[in-house]
């Protein structure tokens, strides 16, 4: 019984080691992805800013298409953590909020601390969907998923007799989507030099303009 401890606890040890470097070498892979973009990031780059060897890089988290992946998926949850977003409290408490505005303005704000994480991945991203076929899909498999899940607050609202007259569950899911692009956060916060804050306020007054009654 002492020796099947001993090696459970070393496994676990070997599992939290692991999935530390793994985090690593994601962070370092999403810091030159956003510095450099996609094409001139290399495979060499990437394990020199984690510390770690080239062959580490690829079997703790594989070549740079699954790195963009991963470092995306962690952008939008802000951790390494495999528990999606939305079974987060965070989000579970604001889809329990029973006032349609401050939902409103819950998602605007949830959405602009998100949308800080990703902007510069998802601008790299985007550059490389243009020349390379496996970004590609993982481009478009993403802005898919984002739109299934703005069909999520738009049946909440919708549900609750909060939506403006005559908008579906489709054209309000298609504003959400829509104004939760992470190139509107890029262009207004990054080129045009908004502040965060102001981001987030017009963001609420925008969607609760053009989606409630």
């Amino acid at each position: 019984m002492a020796d099947q401890g001993k090696r459970s606890y070393t496994s676990d040890l070997r599992t939290a080691q692991a999935s530390r470097t793994r985090a690593q070498i994601v962070a370092a892979a999403a810091a030159l992805f956003i510095e450099h973009g996609y094409a001139a990031t290399t495979i060499e780059a990437i394990a020199g800013a984690a510390g770690v060897s080239r062959k580490t890089v690829f079997a703790s988290a594989g070549g740079k298409a699954e790195l963009i992946r991963l470092a995306y998926d962690h952008a939008i949850v802000g951790d390494a953590e495999p528990v999606p977003l939305r079974d987060r409290p965070t989000v579970q408490a604001l889809e329990a909020e029973p006032d349609a505005a401050r939902l409103l303005a819950g998602f605007a704000e949830l959405v602009t601390d998100m949308q800080g994480r990703i902007a510069g991945l998802h601008v790299a991203l985007a550059a490389a969907a243009e020349a390379d076929a496996e970004t590609r899909s993982t481009f478009d498999e993403l802005e898919q998923q984002r739109l299934t899940a703005m069909r999520r607050p738009a049946t909440i609202l919708s549900r609750r007799g909060a939506l403006r007259r005559g908008l579906t569950i489709n054209t309000a899911a298609d504003i959400l989507w829509l104004h939760n692009d992470p190139m509107l956060y890029h262009q207004l916060v990054h080129k045009r030099q908004w502040r965060p804050a102001q981001f987030q306020d017009w963001l609420t007054l925008a969607l609760q303009t053009q989606l409630l009654k």
